[in-house]
């Protein structure tokens, strides 16, 4: 809904009651929503804090605004008492106004860039030791949906990952290929570089596994059989050998990330997800010990008898966390402190970080932000974690050590297909040429992936099923592409620019009457610009996800029972037209903003 159709009922009820009652009351006092659906009207005005003006009950205060308005203002038709809610009917021009002014704005629901202050966004941010895979793909998903919205909010921002290219993640993927590859690469493999290293790692589990069964069997118990395993000692050694700085070492780790890095560009081009700028926790890490170091000198962090070095948090209602091993290498919480650290020194003017990650890890996030304020670091408290649920397979949660991940290559190639074969079945698309049908297929079949990833709250967990995602009916992204692009067909057959259209709804010397279904279509598809700012305040994607249905639900009703074309009243048709526009433009922009492109014609 326009703020400024909101702001102007606003001072309309300021006015009546300064004039009814001697006193008014402040914009920030007046609370307009949208009328429910079981009343009549559109615009809803909550009496009950206007009360303490006109000293009478919340029924008269709002009998007496609603006599008022109506007796006053042209634009407010009718109205209607619910106890303490003064329920507004609006003039058919307002709502041909609000229409034009919408579908006349490339921008509508969007605020300038730069208006708010800077705030950098973190997601995907992999460990180099195994290719992309389905979390992943919500993680990216989400990341992104997030950095343009918050951006349509008005924020610059910036994109960032953190790459996790140093660790005993990766030693294992070492010792395993230096143990098991023959020297195999990806191009003798004929495999992705991720999904080659990928393969050692789950290669060095398989191993470890039996030294470690092997171990028990011998009388030694699990934990010792687990702590000793040779293969395990042999990943340590090289993982201090890298902090050592061996050349050797560091000669192989380069090479298998350069692998890995090959095999991700890949992957994030078919996700249509970006960065601006990449961190590497092999150069943060060392930022990290460095402040730690200084932490301790200046006495926010302790130092244990076998020299590690911890933050006692337990004030803050944390326990205590250890920031540095006995043997002086880093924890995740380490390098974490010198990313934190270094993206505010390249962007003096960063408001907040806002990182990506699963729920798994949300006391990690909570006391790194807590470290960060004893570091004396301002603006820590604005960080946020934007933690999500797990996707889970329906045999259960996925182990990339074990190799049981829907490997995000295959799942984006397989929701392709299945486009694909559906495309095909239907026979819509035989007049297409085949690159417009390859176009098509992963306009679809990505864009439902991305849907029934984004659909749902971040924060709850859910099942993954790949043939729901992909249907036509239901709360989809091919049911919404279809009914987007039924939307544009129509303009097309009546051969009406959007400046067309416009020019005439100007030009009618009196409005065309709207029905109560197309009064309701137009105020959900209004809405956008309130839903971009609530999903940016709540860092919520699926708030966009289920607007896109609801306008589309509402379309297709709205489609099926109000002839368009056939519409003999020159009027009534043009109106009916900025419908269908409005419907169209404002989701395209709100898929836009997750990620999902829009399909000209299916």
């Amino acid at each position: 809904m326009s703020a400024t159709l909101d702001n102007g009922i606003a001072t309309a009820v300021i006015g009546a009651c300064q004039e009814l009652f001697g006193a008014a009351p402040t914009h920030d006092q007046i609370q307009i929503q949208r009328t429910r659906k079981e009343f009549e009207g559109e615009r809803t005005v909550v009496v009950f804090p206007l009360v303490k003006f006109s000293r009478l009950s919340p029924a008269e205060t709002a009998e007496q605004i609603g006599q008022a308005l109506r007796a006053g203002d042209n634009d407010i038709v009718g109205y209607e008492v619910v106890k303490g809610f003064l329920n507004l009917t609006l003039a058919d021009k307002v709502w041909q106004d609000q229409i034009s002014e919408a579908i006349g704005n490339e921008r509508f629901g969007l605020q300038p860039v730069g208006s708010r202050p800077a705030v950098m966004v973190e997601y995907s941010s992999p460990n180099t030791n195994k290719p992309l895979h389905l979390g992943h793909l919500r993680n990216n998903f989400l990341g992104f949906a997030i950095a343009q919205i918050l951006e349509a909010h008005g924020h610059e921002v910036i994109k960032v990952q953190i790459i996790n290219d140093r660790g005993i993640h990766i030693c294992k993927s070492m010792v395993a290929w230096m143990r098991f590859g023959q020297g195999e690469t990806p191009s003798t493999a004929g495999m992705k570089g991720d999904k080659l290293v990928g393969k050692y790692y789950v290669a060095f589990d398989q191993h470890y596994k039996k030294e470690v069964q092997a171990a028990i069997a011998e009388g030694q118990t699990e934990e010792q059989a687990k702590a000793n395993a040779p293969i395990l000692l042999e990943a340590r050694e090289v993982l201090a050998q890298w902090e050592a700085g061996d050349e050797t070492v560091h000669a192989l780790w380069s090479k298998m990330n350069g692998w890995v890095y090959d095999g991700f560009e890949t992957t994030y081009a078919e996700m249509g997800v970006a960065f601006d700028k990449l961190y590497y926790e092999s150069q943060t890490y060392l930022l990290g010990k460095e402040e730690v170091m200084k932490g301790l000198a200046a006495g926010a962090f302790s130092q244990r008898p076998d020299g590690s070095i911890w933050v006692d948090m337990t004030e803050e209602g944390m326990d205590q966390k250890l920031l540095l091993r006995a043997d002086g290498t880093a924890v995740y919480m380490t390098q974490d402190i010198g990313t934190a650290l270094q993206r505010y020194r390249d962007y003096p003017g960063l408001d907040r970080q806002i990182y990506t990650v699963g729920n798994e890890q949300e006391y990690h996030f909570k006391v790194l932000f807590a470290v960060l304020a004893k570091l004396g670091i301002d603006g820590a408290d604005r960080n946020h974690h934007l933690s999500y649920g797990m996707v889970e397979l329906p045999e259960g949660k996925m182990k990339s050590r074990e190799g049981t991940v829907v490997d995000a290559d295959d799942l984006l190639a397989e929701m392709v297909s299945t486009a694909r074969s559906m495309g095909e079945e239907l026979g819509k698309t035989e007049t297409f040429s085949e690159a417009e049908k390859t176009q098509l297929y992963k306009q679809v079949g990505y864009g439902a992936l991305k849907y029934f990833l984004l659909k749902v709250q971040p924060k709850k967990s859910m099942m993954f099923d790949p043939k729901a995602s992909i249907d036509f009916i239901g709360n989809t992204a091919p049911f919404i592409q279809f009914n987007h692009v039924r939307a544009k067909s129509v303009l097309r057959k009546a051969n009406r620019s959007v400046e067309d259209i416009l020019r005439h709804l100007d030009g009618l010397d009196t409005a065309a009457a709207l029905d109560s279904e197309e009064r309701g279509l137009v105020q959900t598809a209004l809405s956008l610009p309130d839903v971009v700012q609530q999903a940016a305040a709540q860092y919520d994607p699926s708030l966009l996800a289920n607007f896109s249905y609801d306008v589309m639900k509402a379309f297709s009703s709205w489609y099926a029972s109000h002839p368009i074309l056939q519409e003999q009243d020159a009027a009534q048709q043009t109106v009916r037209l900025s419908i269908c526009a409005l419907a169209a433009s404002t989701v395209s922009t709100a898929m836009g903003l997750l990620g999902i492109q829009m399909p000209d014609r299916m």
